[in-house]
């Protein structure tokens, strides 16, 4: 579990194909801060742009690990597939602050960025999602962007998605890799877990209900 607050920006520095055909995944060789992976263990979990992955070789003096991420991953997440600074955030312990939202690290879809401008000190971060996670989006409402944290300012239904409106504050931008992002730049989505769970209920609720044929 995590809480989307990103905890450093790390960077993929090479990725090493895990075999010669398109159904195998690839190895991600990771930099961070030495300092950053002083209480990282093998087999940890750490998101990297909000995706879970899996620590399966540690340096940690030297600053530097890998994770595994199979073609499933890849084709369901963006920014695992090339050199780049990414998003790192350690998994929750049970006695942190839950100071974002509890975040599975688990994608629900790619989405595409159609703004980011200033506003004010901050800037607005518009984001196109797919329209199966349309439902889970609401005014005041949760979201992880690229394992970040954000609570939605405006949700306007498209033909094409849902457009959400974020507002990002200065901490945000000087913390994260989201002041890169230009319009048209795909991210990782994850809804709120709470609202996942709310739509399945009420499914199962509307079928029990439901007259037998």
């Amino acid at each position: 579990m995590f809480t989307g607050l990103i905890t450093r920006v790390g960077r993929i520095e090479r990725l090493q194909p895990l075999g010669p055909d398109a159904c195998h995944g690839v190895r991600l060789h990771v930099a961070a801060d030495p300092d950053y992976l002083d209480d990282v263990a093998l087999g940890d979990s750490i998101a990297i742009n909000g995706a879970c992955m899996t620590v399966t070789a540690l340096d940690a003096a030297a600053g530097t690990f890998t994770v595994d991420v199979s073609a499933e991953s890849l084709a369901r997440t963006c920014g695992l597939d090339r050199p780049g600074p990414v998003n790192l955030e350690k998994a929750l312990r049970p006695l942190d602050r839950l100071g974002g939202h509890l975040v599975s690290g688990h994608v629900d879809g790619v989405g595409s960025v159609t703004q980011l401008s200033p506003v004010g000190e901050s800037w607005l971060l518009g984001v196109l999602a797919p329209p199966t996670l349309a439902k889970y989006l609401a005014y005041k409402g949760s979201i992880t962007v690229n394992g970040v944290s954000l609570t939605i300012n405006a949700v306007r239904d498209r033909a094409d998605g849902c457009e959400i409106h974020i507002n990002l504050i200065p901490h945000t931008l000087q913390h994260t890799t989201l002041g890169t992002l230009a319009p048209g730049a795909p991210v990782n989505l994850e809804v709120d877990m709470i609202a996942r769970y709310v739509e399945r209920m009420l499914a199962l609720g509307k079928l029990a209900a439901a007259p037998a044929a």
